[in-house]
């Protein structure tokens, strides 16, 4: 470590503790109790302050160890040349009983720039008000250029709070290439300006595709009450977790909720609870997303993929209570770089409570195409809802917008308390957007609007938009799929119960051909084995 921002190499003038000649990997203890003194290599003789910690040149298989329980002023940085290995990484941990406490002065807590093969586990990162606005809890950044990317960053059992983001992974423009074999796991981002968990890279180049990072695994991450910035109205704050220019990305059991609150009123982007950009080969999987806002008009929803994502998935989530959108899929660039992605069972329920110019699941964009739809379960309940009130809007369950071509929405359980089951932008025909065998249930009158046509009867939709027919035989129903959350809330994992349908003959209703060259995957929502014919919905 080194306290100017220079090379790897000795500061003449900077004081920096003696190396056994034996050359290492050493453990190094930090307590308050201690002596900047002392040689550091024990608890019974360790070093009092980070900040002479901080003038050690780590090396791999290094450890730096914090008295668990205790508060530690200042930050710790790791510069180019102290990089460790996966099989010999340099470690950042508490010792003793409980975590360790980093608060820094108005700066982040934790930097690791231009190195990896990095471990932090066991801390805790506090903020202060300078940090609220410019620190991050821990951050990883590459601002150098290189071929190959920085391999092994492992983040556990950590929590940050008070930062302008909690955990910040990034690479600069100048830098192309960012992170590899990232784990970020059990970990708790909240109270952040910003955002809890983010991933950045270089601007995206739709004819030359690059992402900075690739090998992500975010397991088990909790995002909560990042209330977003009212001063920044040119993008979007407040999200609780965030994926740009990433590759080979997995999210999974983990949690967004009551983000985004005080993000700006005038603001053209919104924050989500978990979403993607400008990224490829993501899968957003067992998630929960609820309670999220916005301050302006857009967004606020529980998940997205949005700009330039290809071939990802979102499965098995649960959304639930958001100001916007349950589910997202979005292109605003004519790039061409949204395709084929997946959405399936996953569960939507009461969602776009503030902007019900959305709807459950919502997919609009330029030039997007090769979308898959199905199997999931969307319950939209709008009576008394205060926005559709106020709009004369009701949310419906499903909203497709013009920009997409080949997009399929197929096995879908989509119901209402009376409310819109699908609201069209126009009328799309069968060749671009093939809807079949799903249940459209409305406890009160049935509509469903196509282009600038209204319908109240599943049959006259049918035969005046030649959807939900398969070579020629019906497919689709109106029947009641016996579903509590109509009348029951889903308020918690529990609740996601009552979105199972209830009906004695477990809807086996007519629902016409199944799909044929669909690979649905190996498990429904709750992780039941599929069976060789699907029912509709996230239930099987």
């Amino acid at each position: 470590m080194v306290l100017l921002l220079l090379t790897g190499c000795d500061v003449p003038g900077v004081y920096r503790p003696a190396r056994p000649a034996s050359g290492g990997p050493f453990t190094f203890y930090v307590s308050p109790d201690g002596d900047d003194g002392n040689d550091g290599m024990s608890p019974e003789r360790p070093w009092r302050t980070l900040d002479h910690a901080n003038t050690a040149n780590f090396r791999p298989g290094d450890r730096l160890r914090l008295k668990g329980g205790e508060r530690f002023r200042g930050t710790i940085t790791l510069e180019e040349g102290e990089a460790g290995s996966a099989a010999r990484p340099v470690v950042i941990e508490s010792y003793g009983t409980g975590r360790a406490t980093i608060a820094p002065r108005g700066t982040s807590g934790i930097t690791v720039r231009d190195t990896a093969g990095v471990e932090i586990r066991n801390i805790a990162l506090v903020g202060d008000r300078k940090a609220l606005r410019e620190g991050v809890g821990i951050a990883f950044r590459v601002t150098r250029p290189g071929e190959r990317r920085l391999a092994h960053v492992r983040i556990a059992n950590v929590e940050a709070r008070g930062f302008q983001n909690g955990i910040s992974v990034g690479a600069d423009d100048d830098a192309v290439t960012g992170y590899s074999d990232v784990r970020i796991s059990d970990v708790s981002v909240h109270h952040n300006l910003e955002a809890g968990l983010i991933f950045y890279g270089p601007e995206f180049e739709a004819d030359r595709p690059a992402y900075a990072h690739s090998g992500l695994r975010i397991e088990r991450v909790t995002a909560s009450s990042n209330t977003g910035d009212p001063s920044s109205d040119r993008r979007n704050t407040g999200s609780g977790i965030a994926l740009g220019s990433v590759r080979d990305a997995k999210v999974l059991r983990s949690v967004a909720h009551d983000n985004g609150a005080r993000s700006a009123a005038d603001a053209e982007e919104g924050p989500e609870g978990i979403w993607v950009y400008d990224s490829t080969g993501v899968i957003l999987e067992n998630n929960r997303s609820y309670r999220n806002r916005t301050g302006s008009r857009v967004d606020g929803g529980g998940f997205g993929l949005d700009n330039n994502v290809s071939h990802s998935v979102m499965q098995y989530n649960l959304a639930y209570g958001n100001d916007g959108p349950g589910f997202l899929v979005y292109s605003g660039q004519p790039t061409g770089a949204h395709r084929d992605n997946v959405v399936r069972f996953n569960m939507s329920w009461d969602d776009a409570r503030k902007l019900p110019e959305y709807g459950g699941i919502v997919a609009y964009g330029t030039h997007m195409k090769n979308l898959d739809i199905y199997n999931n379960t969307v319950v939209m309940r709008t009576r008394g809802l205060a926005s559709a009130k106020a709009s004369g809007n009701r949310p419906p369950a499903l909203r497709l917008r013009d920009g997409m071509r080949g997009v399929s929405v197929h096995d879908n359980i989509l119901a209402t308390d009376g409310g819109p089951l699908i609201e069209a932008q126009s009328p799309y025909l069968p060749a671009t957007h093939q809807l079949r065998r799903n249940v459209y249930h409305s406890m009160g009158p049935w509509s469903l609007s196509w282009g600038s046509r209204s319908f109240t009867d599943l049959a006259d939709w049918r035969t005046a938009s030649g959807q939900e027919l398969v070579d020629g035989e019906t497919t689709g129903t109106g029947d009641d799929p016996c579903l509590r959350a109509l009348t029951v809330p889903v308020t918690d994992p529990a609740g996601a119960e009552n979105m199972v349908p209830r009906c004695e003959d477990e809807v086996s209703v007519s629902m016409g051909p199944q799909a044929s060259g669909i690979d649905a995957g190996p498990v429904d929502y709750f992780g039941n084995r599929l069976p060789d014919a699907l029912r509709p919905g996230a239930v099987q």
